[in-house]
């Protein structure tokens, strides 16, 4: 979790004892646990966290952002009263086991099915998302690699994978998408909104990750 330094995220320890945390302050870094720059949103958290702790990651990681609840700043999970603390609570671990990926949001709007088309000719803005995207994608997987048509997942940057999941890229690669985080002149919100509809590639998800959101439900939460 990134979070600055005016959020409360105490609802963490308070709420959620058996997972162990660490909560990253992106705007101090006087801070035991913070980031060097406050680039890219939670991107920024969620990367070094895996890249300090690459070699002894526990076997179920949770991706969060640091606000618990509420409409409209918590609307990034789909339980009741957009809570954290009962997704967190609710999941089903089988299903990370099973899938490697789960997104915390079931709910298509927005996301899917074509949020992103990174090879449309009608983007020309360089500020874009999508102008972004072709760039971004080479640079994260390879200059030879094929820019997919669409890329489309549910929004927003909330989601747990198994540690084995994250294994199956080597340290260097997450290295390499936090480097580009940092070194980026794009501003926050497209720097991160890019990290955010690629996170499932990442962990090992077809570029068009829609599931149904009735097995979602289930899968993820049990209902």
């Amino acid at each position: 979790m990134g979070r600055l330094q005016r959020e409360d995220t105490g609802w963490v320890d308070e709420h959620l004892p058996d997972w162990r945390n660490a909560i990253y302050t992106v705007d101090n870094t006087s801070y035991p646990l913070s980031t060097p720059h406050n680039k890219g949103r939670e991107a920024n958290a969620y990367l070094l966290y895996i890249i300090q702790h690459y070699d002894r990651l526990p076997a179920i990681i949770a991706f969060l952002h640091s606000h618990r609840d509420g409409y409209p700043v918590g609307w990034h999970t789909d339980v009741p009263g957009y809570d954290n603390v009962l997704a967190m609570q609710t999941l089903r671990i089988d299903a990370v086991k099973h899938y490697g990926y789960v997104n915390l949001r079931c709910n298509w709007i927005p996301g899917c099915p074509d949020e992103v088309r990174p090879l449309s000719s009608a983007h020309n803005n360089p500020n874009n998302v999508q102008c972004q995207m072709p760039l971004v994608w080479r640079h994260f997987f390879g200059e030879l690699s094929d820019v997919p048509d669409v890329i489309a997942t549910p929004c927003c940057a909330q989601f747990v994978v198994s540690r084995e999941q994250v294994w199956k890229r080597p340290l260097e690669d997450y290295k390499r998408y936090h480097q580009w985080l940092m070194d980026t002149s794009l501003n926050d919100d497209i720097s991160g909104r890019i990290l955010e509809y690629l996170w499932h590639i990442i962990f090992g998800m077809d570029p068009v990750h829609c599931p149904d959101m009735n097995q979602c439900y289930r899968d993820v939460y049990g209902r």
